[in-house]
């Protein structure tokens, strides 16, 4: 379900293939960025493993978030000679829960540990200090110290060409989101993903329910029938569940997968999906560490490093629609466009303000601290 499954997939992408929604290419994704400098086989496979410990949020079974997360993790395992891996499911975002779990792997002498969840990060930040020899590692995190590095993926730029998609495929140009929380993370990837609905359909409408939840696949597939009731076309997700997919097929409407290809637990509702290639990511770091080049530092890493992608779009989607989405995803992956194009102006906010001028960009640092819904989107920002 994962993009890359094995090693041999993600070595291939390293080596300079592209999207597997654009086809392949020619160029090599990871030389712009130094992503992956160093081959896996040219590691030092001798002396002690380098052990690496993951904080999951929930299940590795959820087909979701946590299941991307540990198909990266199995990725780093099986291309990085002498690494070691393990990991904790189901840690929530309560700090104590979450310190005893880090400090836990800290205290056993694990040479990185990494929290994948936005409510893990104050556990990360408070036990870090305590272990100067352990490298610590925050998914989703905007904070960082000596030794705690924050990583995270340009998932907008999937989540504009998978907007094109569900607004091309919206019949009434009513959507449905089910959102987790109303943190920045979760408003711009509404925001990128209504951007791309607009370029179909300049009135298409993205009703946003809140449940407050990463993982509760009852709340989740409560929140998808709820909008489902009130007469969307397509259902989309910043869930850890397939749990709105299910529901959307189960109503015969369509929907936007999150996370990894989630086309075979809704073969018949789901377009295509927003994904991520943890591995891509976890490998890059691990080698890093393991030659000495590593610093506190914090990733953002685009479609073009290989970091997010979007899953094969369905066959029942219509073949020029297909082609506009799978051109847009070229154009992401090969780096000619990027989350920063998303965001240029004219952008008009939710209240009708504007949001950017005529021309103008946001920042990196703007987007990645926004607060705002753009025009079109039905809901509060707030939650």
């Amino acid at each position: 379900m994962a993009l890359y499954r094995t090693a041999e997939d993600l070595l291939k992408a390293r080596l300079g293939r592209r999207s597997l929604v654009a086809g392949a290419g020619a160029s090599a994704a990871f030389a712009t960025t130094g992503l992956g400098r160093t081959l896996a086989q040219d590691a030092t496979p001798d002396g002690d493993p380098f052990r690496v410990a993951f904080i999951y949020i929930g299940p590795v079974g959820d087909l979701g978030y946590t299941y991307a997360h540990d198909q990266g993790r199995i990725a780093l395992e099986e291309t990085v000679p002498n690494v070691e891996t393990a990991f904790l499911e189901n840690i929530p975002e309560v700090q104590a829960d979450a310190e005893r779990a880090v400090r836990g792997y800290a205290e056993e002498g694990y040479d990185l540990v990494i929290a994948t969840s936005f409510g893990h990060g104050p556990a990360v930040l408070a036990v870090a200090p305590q272990f100067p020899d352990t490298q610590f590692i925050h998914i989703s995190g905007y904070q960082v110290a000596e030794n705690v590095s924050t990583g995270f993926g340009k998932i907008e730029e999937p989540r504009y060409v998978t907007g094109f998609v569900a607004g091309s495929m919206a019949e009434t140009g009513s959507i449905g989101y089910v959102a987790a929380f109303p943190i920045p993370e979760v408003l711009r990837g509404i925001n990128a993903f209504t951007l791309g609905a607009q370029v179909a359909n300049p009135d298409v409408t993205v009703q946003v329910v809140w449940t407050n939840t990463w993982y509760d696949p009852q709340v989740e597939s409560s929140a998808a029938q709820s909008l489902i009731d009130l007469g969307v076309d397509v259902i989309a997700q910043h869930q850890d569940t397939t749990g709105p997919q299910q529901v959307a097929e189960a109503a015969g409407k369509y929907s936007i997968g999150y996370n990894v290809d989630m086309s075979e637990q809704a073969p018949d509702a789901v377009l295509t999906s927003a994904v991520w290639n943890w591995g891509a990511y976890y490998i890059w770091a691990a080698e890093q560490i393991i030659a000495g080049e590593w610093s506190s530092n914090q990733y953002w890493g685009s479609w073009a490093d290989g970091v997010v992608d979007i899953a094969p779009i369905a066959d029942f989607v219509p073949e020029e629609i297909a082609a506009e989405a799978q051109a847009m995803a070229e154009e992401f992956a090969s780096g000619t466009r990027g989350v920063t194009d998303i965001f240029t102006g004219p952008i008009t906010q939710q209240d009708g303000s504007e949001g950017v001028a005529d021309g103008a960009s946001m920042t990196d640092e703007e987007i990645l601290n926004m607060t705002w819904f753009v025009q079109g989107v039905e809901g509060s920002a707030t939650g």
